[in-house]
């Protein structure tokens, strides 16, 4: 398993943090999903043999955040 800490930009309110959360967590290989909107950071826990950073990431995006 990887862990990775992503800066995220845009996220503003509890829905953002339910979004991503449901979002990434639905990914397979995705282990856990844990947002800080104070912080403005996503860790996630992934199985980097099932899915990619890129891939991850690619879903923050598609919901008009951006990893930074």
């Amino acid at each position: 398993m990887a862990e990775v800490t992503l800066k995220v930009q845009g996220m503003s309110c509890n829905h953002c943090v339910q979004s991503i959360e449901r979002n990434v967590g639905a990914i397979a290989g995705v282990d856990q999903v844990k947002v800080s909107l104070a912080d403005g950071k996503v860790d996630v826990v992934y199985d980097e043999a099932k899915v990619s950073r890129a891939q991850i990431e690619a879903v923050i995006d598609d919901q008009g955040y951006t990893v930074v």
